[in-house]
């Protein structure tokens, strides 16, 4: 279901849980939402959809994708970048890594780790800050 984008400061400020089996809609949710708003965003995390677990998904050209539990375990190659949200008004300049592995688990929860680089792991960075309460 697609949900409305949530821009409460003090929400999206909170560290999420772990998303368990029990949050299976919520992935689902959150998939939905970035396909519908893929004019405007190459990503989501949960709490931008008013959900406080730890699933972000991504968006790969014509393919999205979700990430449950997701955990950067190594980063490489900084650089500043400046991105939008939209959770937030304007745009911000941080610190990114332009190679990163993450773990995740996917849709069936099945355990994956995986290295991303350049704009997709730029994309991740961002997203998982947001299950940290990080925002840009």
């Amino acid at each position: 279901m697609i949900k409305q984008i949530n821009h409460d400061q003090g929400f999206l400020s909170q560290k999420a849980t772990r998303a368990t089996q029990a949050d299976a809609a919520a992935v689902t949710d959150l998939v939905d939402t970035l396909k519908a708003n893929t004019s405007r965003a190459v990503g989501l995390a949960a709490n931008m959809i008013g959900v406080k677990k730890r699933i972000i998904a991504i968006q790969l050209g014509m393919l999205s994708i979700p990430m449950v539990n997701p955990e950067i375990t190594k980063k490489s190659g900084p650089y500043e970048a400046t991105e939008g949200c939209l959770s937030l008004e304007g745009q911000r300049t941080t610190t990114r890594y332009k190679t990163i592995e993450v773990t995740y688990q996917d849709q069936n929860f099945k355990s994956h780790t995986q290295t991303f680089n350049d704009f997709t792991a730029e994309i991740i960075q961002h997203e998982v800050d947001h299950t940290n309460g990080i925002l840009i």
